[in-house]
């Protein structure tokens, strides 16, 4: 049971839809977008909404029992310091659950739009917003000071008619609202007619499937970090392990020798 939690860039409040009252008694959810928490979904759990930054959280040391956030830590501009503050806000054994896009997400779509602007206006520039790479994740939230982590990933296909559907999509113009589109304050303003064509090409023709469809990959990180506490499992002495890792060779033919 965690009596207060917090919902990092909580959107319209789509992690509160599967919380439950009887694990968490009161949820806090913080987005940047005054929007966003207006037209929030409504939850059976005692929520509060607050309008603040993921980098300058406005909440004392200790706070929260835990700390959840699903696919918002892309947009952070400082995301060592995002995890500091999340790290700050936990009570000790607190814990953050955390979900964000990952370094291969819509590599298809960059890909398409890299080659055909380096065809027709003979260089290119990024269209969507940078991600972190998995094997940064771990380091930045250990020198933040989580400790026990889990790390995880996955991938998940959305196959879409084509490249301009993608795009839509990404803008938020459809059902999804994903607005995945660049965020980097120096982005190029706009895609040529021709540019944008010959990535629809180059799309189909790298890509495509057989029904004439085409995917959009979307890798995610999963993570789970602990703040310190004395009551936590401590890891073993070096040299003080009873089993070598190559006797697992052996498991199998132990067993086969108990069943006779």
């Amino acid at each position: 049971t965690f009596p207060l939690a917090l919902d990092v860039g909580s959107g319209r409040g789509y992690i509160a839809q599967h919380l439950t009252k009887e694990t968490i008694e009161k949820l806090i959810q913080v987005d940047i977008a005054e929007n966003a928490l207006k037209n929030a979904v409504e939850s059976e759990i005692p929520t509060v909404r607050v309008v603040a930054d993921e980098e300058f959280l406005p909440f004392k040391e200790n706070t929260f029992d835990l700390v959840v956030s699903s696919l918002s830590l892309h947009w952070v501009n400082d995301l060592p310091k995002a995890f500091k503050e999340i790290q700050q806000v936990l009570r000790p054994d607190g814990v953050f659950l955390g979900a964000m896009l990952g370094g291969d997400t819509l590599y298809e779509l960059r890909c398409s739009l890299q080659l055909a602007e380096l065809e027709r206006e003979g260089g290119f520039s990024p269209h969507v917003s940078p991600f972190t790479a998995l094997a940064d994740l771990g380091h930045l939230l250990s020198r933040a000071g989580f400790n026990t982590l889990t790390l995880d990933t996955d991938e998940i296909q959305v196959n879409y008619p084509g490249l301009f559907e993608i795009m839509e999509d990404l803008q938020g113009k459809y059902i999804l609202c994903m607005g995945e589109s660049n965020c980097s304050w120096n982005r190029k303003p706009l895609l040529h007619r021709e540019t944008m064509l010959a990535a629809a090409a180059i799309y189909q023709e790298m890509y495509g499937n057989r029904d004439g469809s085409v995917p959009a990959t979307f890798q995610i990180y999963y993570m789970i970090g602990w703040k310190y506490h004395e009551s936590q499992a401590k890891p073993a002495q070096r040299g003080s392990a009873t089993v070598s890792f190559g006797d697992l060779g052996k498991i199998e033919g132990l067993l086969k020798r108990g069943k006779k």
